[in-house]
């Protein structure tokens, strides 16, 4: 007579459902996804100036890029399970801490994501299907699985995924591959060593300790630090270069030479001063910079051009 009416949640239920839903979130990597699905956005808004852009496209590819960039890095957490509770980095997160147990319940969430997000692309056009589906291939299959810990060289050869996301947005609408999009993509592929490279000086004794070869723990520091120069240097150059393809503005530009000067201002200094704190703080300062350029140019096409 005075137990829980059938249907109707405890607290303790509601909150075991919103704790087991965070891990789950959790295990995604939110803070990438966000990033990653930002410049697919730009590419959407970008291909919009030149073609049409419906509210159910903008709408079925967000959905898209967010379960596939979600999934893709769920399925990784699950690979890298063995390794990710050896480093103090990373053995908290939900597989390795046991928040998420058996992990097949992890690659079952990310397969289902990713299985999702390669339909609704599919049903956008198949340029985007084939960006989706690289991105898997790219990121669990060639770097987690294949290169991750065999090569140095791991993260140059399966960054190209990273770059997918903003080709996507541009597919998305276009249902075509063009240059813009193209320069665009291959502007976050070599952000990444820039990104990863610094975090990993930070850690390399985590990455050593389970074997994996990041360029710190198989080159000095400072050869590392010059690696990562000449990434950032020719990053800087891509964004100008963006400009001069003739669709960007004045506003983008001068963000662009700010920007890229503050990052490789920080890159030059670091590699006459190396020292981890220092790698650390440009690891962190890389996501803004990234976010800030890509945010010049959806204001720069859709504000002051528009």
């Amino acid at each position: 007579m005075y137990g829980n009416p059938v249907g109707v949640k405890t607290g303790s239920q509601v909150k075991n459902w919103l704790y087991t839903a965070k891990n789950y979130i959790e295990v995604t990597k939110p803070r990438s996804v966000f990033l990653l699905v930002f410049t697919a956005l730009v590419g959407m808004f970008l291909a919009a100036a030149e073609y049409t852009m419906s509210m159910p496209v903008l709408l079925k590819s967000l959905v898209a890029i967010t379960l596939a960039c979600s999934g893709v890095n769920a399925v990784s957490c699950y690979v890298d399970r063995d390794i990710d509770a050896i480093m103090e980095r990373t053995r908290q997160r939900p597989i390795p801490s046991g928040r998420i147990a058996p992990p097949e319940k992890a690659l079952v969430w990310g397969l289902a994501q990713f299985l999702v997000a390669s339909v609704i692309a599919l049903s956008l056009n198949f340029a985007s299907f084939v960006c989706i589906f690289l991105g898997m291939l790219g990121y669990v299959g060639i770097y987690s699985l294949w290169f991750k810990r065999k090569s140095a060289w791991n993260i140059i050869l399966g960054g190209f995924s990273g770059g997918l996301p903003a080709l996507f947005g541009w597919t998305s609408v276009s249902g075509k591959v063009e240059l813009l999009p193209v320069l665009i993509s291959l502007l976050v592929v070599l952000w990444i060593p820039n990104h990863i490279w610094n975090l990993a000086i930070f850690y390399k004794d985590d990455y050593r300790k389970v074997g994996v070869p990041m360029l710190p723990v198989v080159c000095n520091t400072k050869r590392t630090l010059l690696y990562i120069l000449f990434t950032v240097i020719a990053m800087f150059a891509l964004s100008i270069g963006i400009y001069f393809a003739g669709t960007m503005g004045t506003f983008y530009l001068v963000s662009a030479i700010v920007c890229g000067f503050v990052i490789a201002a920080g890159n030059i200094y670091l590699f006459f001063a190396p020292e981890q704190k220092k790698a650390w703080f440009l690891y962190k300062l890389s996501s803004p910079y990234l976010f800030l350029i890509f945010l010049a140019m959806i204001i720069d096409h859709h504000i002051i051009l528009a």
